[in-house]
């Protein structure tokens, strides 16, 4: 299909704001993303290994964000063996954990759930339930006791708003798949909310009751997993929302170490939110990202987290926003 046909395609199912520049620049970053892929069909953060689990994982649901999937289509083989490596450590994982800290876990979880029902071979299917469920067990018995989740699947290993955002993504994920999760359990990530979120100003801090200091990141992600939590239209959610836009357009056009980790959150509490708070907010940080993307596809800029084969699948996420999907990106 053209890019023009695309765009017009994506205008008929309420999307104008998906312009060619945003498709070139998805079709840009995944092809970056291809010619970094690993022989194995994984992708890392070094060359070595480093993060793979995640990397893997945010990699796989970029293309899935532009409607690839495994075993199917012009890119059904590459990302066939993306999964199936994927798999291959989940079965090498029988206590289930994913990857080295709570944050791969957690993506990898998100990854799983989106894949459920998606693959070609229905034995990769029972596979990824399989995973899938083991990977939620983890997540709940590692809760800790205030709500939230900490670097290790640990109960009584702490807890921070970064980490907990992660893992209730993916857990919210899973519940929408059919997976079970405690009422219990949800209710628990709200206190936990509740304990992080700032009076003053709306935001969310890091940690409650330690580090007070109101982050970008951790207020688009507390904003977005609570609503997943059904707060929704709440004044916590509300208030976090109208921190997050008294910020921009600083945090949009400007930069910083987690420039893609808050705009990948961002970007779907505003989708959250509604139609007319997202078609304010996604013309900006499209463009924006437009402008980040590098000769060979890339984003790079403002990361060391991982460098491009982390910051690349995540801004194709944002962009491809309006294409609605993975479901949990659907409001």
């Amino acid at each position: 299909m053209s890019l023009l046909a695309a765009t017009a395609l994506a205008q008929q199912d309420g999307a104008p704001e998906l312009t060619i520049e945003a498709s070139r620049a998805i079709d840009k970053g995944l092809a970056h993303l291809l010619s970094i892929q690993k022989e194995d069909g994984s992708w890392d953060s070094d060359g070595k290994g480093g993060h793979a689990v995640a990397i893997t994982s945010l990699s796989l649901m970029a293309f899935m964000s532009k409607a690839h999937f495994p075993g199917f289509g012009e890119y059904g083989e590459q990302l066939d063996r993306g999964m199936k490596w994927l798999l291959k450590e989940a079965k090498g994982r029988p206590d289930g954990y994913l990857g080295t800290v709570m944050y791969e876990h957690g993506l990898a979880t998100l990854a799983l759930s989106e894949l459920w029902g998606m693959a070609r071979d229905p034995e990769d299917d029972d596979a990824i339930q399989k995973a899938l469920e083991k990977a939620v067990d983890v997540i709940l018995r590692s809760q800790n006791p205030g709500g939230g989740w900490r670097y290790q699947p640990q109960a009584d290993g702490g807890e921070d708003t970064s980490c907990t955002q992660t893992v209730f993504h993916a857990l919210a994920s899973a519940r929408q798949a059919g997976i079970y999760v405690p009422n219990e359990t949800i209710a628990k990530v709200v206190k936990y909310l509740g304990r992080a979120q700032d009076a003053a100003t709306g935001g969310f801090t890091y940690v409650p009751g330690g580090n007070r200091k109101v982050t970008a990141a951790c207020t688009a992600g507390g904003a977005y997993i609570a609503q997943l939590a059904g707060q929704r239209d709440t004044e916590m959610v509300n208030g976090a929302l109208r921190h997050l836009k008294s910020q921009a357009p600083g945090i949009i056009t400007g930069g910083g170490s987690y420039y893609y980790y808050t705009h990948y959150y961002a970007i779907q509490a505003m989708v959250q939110a509604g139609d007319e708070e997202y078609a304010k907010w996604y013309p900006q940080i499209r463009d924006a990202l437009i402008a980040r993307q590098n000769e060979k596809g890339a984003w790079d800029k403002g990361s060391r987290h991982g460098g491009s084969s982390y910051t690349t699948p995540m801004a194709i996420i944002i962009l491809a926003t309006p294409h609605r999907y993975i479901p949990i990106y659907q409001r």
